[in-house]
């Protein structure tokens, strides 16, 4: 599902555990990071792509986890022009975001990436706040900001610590 301005919707979450720090994770077969995000199908709300891509990419489900906050509007990001498959109609040229912040009511063992026949992720870590701006893929950088900008006051704690990766995490079987 492609909108008449050729963005495809699409859901981001960011899951937030007791220190203040996020879940991030690694692409499978790829040294690429992000946060757990997806596409909205037509039947969908952005609150039910959400859950259902939490489910599918991190193993989580709605009793895993609090939903503590969201962004008003979309954010969006144009793809790079490598990234284009001009051959699809309607052209898609980005993604168009609403940005879900989730605290983690579970434990890191309910975290699971072969929850779905194809994994999105094959490793995932606690980072604090600010990493993944330093790390994520340039063509998402600002979505990113405007959406831990945006949702920084959703925290659970007042520890919002800067620039560190924590061991704390795993990869898929």
């Amino acid at each position: 599902m492609i909108d008449s301005d050729g963005y495809r919707p699409n859901v981001g979450i960011i899951l937030t555990n007791e220190e203040g720090c996020l879940l991030w994770a690694r692409r499978f077969g790829q040294d690429s990071w992000q946060f757990p995000q997806g596409g909205i199908r037509s039947n969908e709300t952005p609150a039910e792509a959400m859950y259902r891509e939490l489910a599918e990419e991190v193993g989580l489900r709605p009793e895993h986890v609090k939903l503590v906050g969201s962004t008003r509007g979309w954010l969006r990001y144009r793809l790079p022009e490598r990234y284009l498959r001009r051959s699809r109609r309607p052209l898609c040229i980005g993604q168009k975001q609403v940005w879900f912040m989730l605290h983690m009511k579970g434990n890191d063992e309910d975290v699971c990436l072969d929850n779905c026949e194809r994994p999105e992720f094959d490793h995932w870590c606690w980072v604090d706040y600010w990493y993944p701006l330093s790390e994520v893929v340039s063509f998402k950088r600002k979505v990113y900001e405007r959406a831990l900008r945006e949702l920084r006051p959703f925290l659970p704690s007042s520890d919002r610590r800067t620039g560190a990766v924590h061991q704390t995490g795993k990869s898929a079987r």
